[in-house]
């Protein structure tokens, strides 16, 4: 249970993540879609992490 709500998590952020490149994109704003990019690394890094200390 606990690794599904982890898992449940990082999609979510990733998605935030995605959208905030898309729309940023659209509106011409670098700095949104920087802070889409960092949230897009920083739940790689975390569901990387998350799968290396479930083994």
């Amino acid at each position: 249970m606990k690794s599904f709500l982890a898992v449940a998590a990082l999609l979510a952020v990733l998605a935030v993540g995605v959208a905030a490149v898309v729309l940023g994109e659209a509106d011409d704003s670098p700095g949104l879609q920087g802070l889409g990019v960092l949230l897009v690394i920083g739940a790689v890094v975390l569901g990387v992490r998350t799968v290396r200390r479930a083994r």
